[in-house]
């Protein structure tokens, strides 16, 4: 026996799998405005910027980036991109020392990130949010945009 679906119920079938994916995204504890809290960052080998705000949104299976700030000297900063979390490389603006990054979740609280320029790997990046969510920890390895190597840690606060 076959039973057609009408297009209401298919309708109504498309809409509930289209939501589980939006609450899927939403999900992650990441997606939000968080800043730096400059008091309990650590950059190596430094300067430290004087304010950075990172806006994270759910953008189907990934995220968007969008982070502003200030550099040491009162210089603006932004980077944005949208990456999905599928190893693929997503391209970047704005930043000085990689055009593309690559996402990885390691659990519901961690990603991992590679950031690369011209398809060469130049750093890597943790994103850990804390277990209440109201702390975001971003330890980043790798090169500069001047070659100089860097090992920063940035707490950000959820705002």
């Amino acid at each position: 026996m076959r039973v057609a679906l009408g297009p209401l119920v298919a309708s109504a079938v498309i809409v509930a799998f289209a939501s589980v994916g939006v609450a899927l995204a939403q999900a992650d504890p990441a997606v939000g405005t968080w800043k730096l809290n400059t008091a309990k960052s650590k950059y190596q080998p430094g300067p430290m910027p004087k304010s950075n705000t990172i806006t994270i949104t759910a953008a189907g299976n990934g995220i968007h980036v969008v982070a502003k700030g200030e550099d040491a000297a009162g210089k603006p900063t932004g980077i944005e991109y949208t990456a999905t979390f599928d190893g693929k490389d997503a391209p970047v603006k704005g930043a000085p020392a990689y055009d593309s990054v690559t996402l990885k979740r390691v659990d519901a609280n961690t990603t991992e990130q590679v950031r690369k320029k011209e398809g060469k790997s130049v750093q890597t990046m943790t994103r850990k949010v804390s277990a209440d969510g109201k702390t975001m920890t971003v330890t980043t390895r790798g090169k500069d945009e001047s070659g100089r190597t860097i090992n920063t840690v940035a707490v950000y606060d959820k705002q």
